[in-house]
């Protein structure tokens, strides 16, 4: 689905190990690989100045990823001053970047407002997809899992989809990276649609269903054309509860989602279904943002 991507680690998310496993990210479809690490410019009595030190360390430290580059395959090491936003933007578009990889903690929503967070605040100012990874996992794995999960990054998509706004421009996106990326590294989608359970009658029920079973049935026709298997279902209850759960009883690689643009981080920590599953999901997350 994806041929360039950032790699964005501050040594403490986990992402730093990707370097070990070049070959694996490449079956998955990468071509053009990108390690990055920012490092803040410090203030002396005089002027802003660079550790150049930290620098030398950083680069170090992410210097196995330039080992074992499969034919094909272009690796490069950033280690850049500046703050991280301006960095990943920057090399966004100086690599021509189609995915960001981003470290991401769970956390409340409450936590979220008090202590900020850099990929909520990315996904504001850019509309290149990111893959946002959980530190609790990617730095518990064992070497053989991780070299597993490099390998299908987006092997299985579940794809919450309910015809909506939000939910066309997220299936409009996945069906445009399947076209530009013919490469067969997304092998199967599941396509949910979560009816909510909001006190509804039975009667009502049974409409949405239908109107749910039709509207999934066409968009399953419009995946299939990119020689992706297509799995349709539809549930009735919390959309977040139901997201997950399905995400748990199915071999699922990642969870596809897409949210409206949102002018202020503030508004991003308030509640949306988008804002949920990106803060508590365990499972990795491709999160789209709609074009500025």
């Amino acid at each position: 689905m994806f041929h360039n991507c950032l790699i964005c680690t501050d040594f403490t998310d986990g992402l730093h190990r990707l370097v070990n496993f070049i070959p694996h990210l490449a079956s998955s479809g990468l071509q053009r690989i990108v390690f990055l690490h920012s490092i803040s410019v410090w203030q002396s009595e005089k002027a802003a100045r660079v550790d150049e030190n930290q620098i030398a360390e950083a680069k170090e430290r992410l210097a196995p990823a330039l080992k074992e580059v499969p034919n094909g395959v272009e690796v490069k090491v950033e280690v850049l001053s500046g703050q991280p936003k301006d960095v990943i933007l920057r090399l966004i578009d100086t690599y021509d970047i189609d995915v960001v990889f981003t470290g991401m903690p769970i956390r409340s929503a409450i936590e979220t407002r008090i202590f900020g967070s850099h990929t909520l605040e990315l996904a504001q100012l850019t509309s290149t997809p990111l893959m946002i990874l959980r530190p609790q996992l990617i730095s518990t794995y064992t070497c053989e899992e991780l070299a597993l999960r490099c390998e299908h990054l987006w092997r299985y998509l579940l794809i919450p989809y309910n015809g909506e706004q939000s939910g066309e421009y997220l299936l409009e996106e996945v069906k445009n990276h399947l076209k530009n990326y013919p490469d067969n590294t997304c092998k199967q989608c599941l396509l949910l649609w979560v009816i909510d359970d909001g006190g509804r009658t039975e009667e009502i029920a049974d409409y949405h269903y239908q109107e749910a079973q039709e509207k999934l049935s066409r968009a399953k026709t419009d995946l299939e054309a990119f020689n992706v298997t297509v799995d349709t279902k539809v549930v009735q209850g919390n959309p977040l509860a139901k997201i997950l759960d399905t995400a748990l009883n199915f071999d699922i690689s990642a969870i596809a989602i897409a949210s409206d643009y949102r002018n202020t981080i503030l508004e991003w920590t308030t509640p949306s279904l988008a804002n949920e599953v990106l803060r508590r999901s365990w499972f990795p997350v491709l999160f789209f943002s709609p074009k500025k």
